[in-house]
């Protein structure tokens, strides 16, 4: 992830969203995560950064990228 990137993950029980480089969890604690993404995804659209999206497991399940897209990257 690149600095400042949003992912969203599961510790402890809950559903958590972090800011790439500070290494601690921001917002709520959510019980479902559905509800950490959509707080997640509204962080990444605002800072118009990547938002990656982990499985329970901590294996990433999906990525969604908000902005700074270079154009001449294949994909």
């Amino acid at each position: 992830m690149a600095q400042g990137d949003i992912e969203t993950y599961h510790e402890d029980g809950a559903w958590k969203n972090r800011r790439e480089g500070t290494g601690r969890a921001f917002g709520a604690v959510y019980a479902t995560k559905d509800e950490a993404v959509a707080a997640g995804r509204e962080a990444a659209r605002a800072d118009k950064v990547e938002h990656i999206i982990k499985n329970q497991n901590g294996q990433i399940g999906s990525k969604h990228s908000y902005g700074n897209d270079p154009s001449n990257v294949a994909g």
